[in-house]
């Protein structure tokens, strides 16, 4: 592992991933939150960055021309800090192409499904009313699709009875929480690859 593996967390609201984050790898290993990026300036995922002693940043949509000049500051401000990994722990946003560009195979994203299936803006609520009875959580990485970028992590759980999306959330946070950080771990120490013959299928080294 290098001596100093430098992270940006991109988070909409309550930010409990990047806690997690903040708990188990930030100032770990070599591993450093350097800084948090929110759209909004009322998320609480901000007060937890500056709890933790980690720069933040506001990129609201409403003071830049649009989405991709946006995403050009914010790609400029984590630059600046040296960021090795882009870390979408519940931003609500989507990355315009020349973002994802400049961290090429760079940013990753936590989703509450077992990708491919329920992609989208409510894939709990989507699975409890198509009746599935395995839920789980998928960290992957982001492209220009919605959720389509080759998986990376995935771990499920069976709920055969599940009835509430809220409840079923509530099971899946603590997979949220251990497989993000253990993600960036592995992306830390190199141990992550996609496979030459199949892009699409993401390679774990030791």
């Amino acid at each position: 592992m290098s001596a100093a593996f430098r992270l940006g967390v991109l988070a909409s609201g309550a930010g409990t991933n990047l806690q997690a984050i903040l708990d188990t790898v930030h100032g770990r290993d070599g591993i450093t939150v350097a800084g948090v990026v929110s759209h909004q300036a009322g998320a609480p995922a901000l007060a937890r960055a500056a709890a933790a002693g980690v720069e933040t940043a506001v990129f609201a949509a409403a003071e830049h021309a649009d989405r991709e000049a946006r995403d050009a500051a914010m790609a400029d401000w984590l630059g600046a800090r040296d960021v090795g990994l882009v870390v979408s722990a519940g931003y609500m946003q989507l990355l315009s192409s020349a973002f994802l560009a400049r961290f090429h195979e760079r940013v990753i994203n936590v989703h509450p499904a077992l990708l491919p299936a329920f992609p989208g803006l409510d894939p709990i609520g989507e699975a409890v009313a198509y009746g599935v009875k395995v839920f789980g959580v998928t960290v992957h990485f982001v492209d220009e699709g919605i959720d389509s970028g080759p998986v990376i992590l995935q771990r499920a759980i069976e709920l055969p009875d599940a009835t509430d999306p809220e409840a079923v959330h509530d099971l899946l946070r603590p997979l949220e929480h251990e497989l993000l950080p253990a993600a960036i771990r592995l992306f830390a120490r190199g141990a992550v690859s996609l496979d030459e013959g199949n892009p699409r299928r993401v390679m774990l080294g030791p």
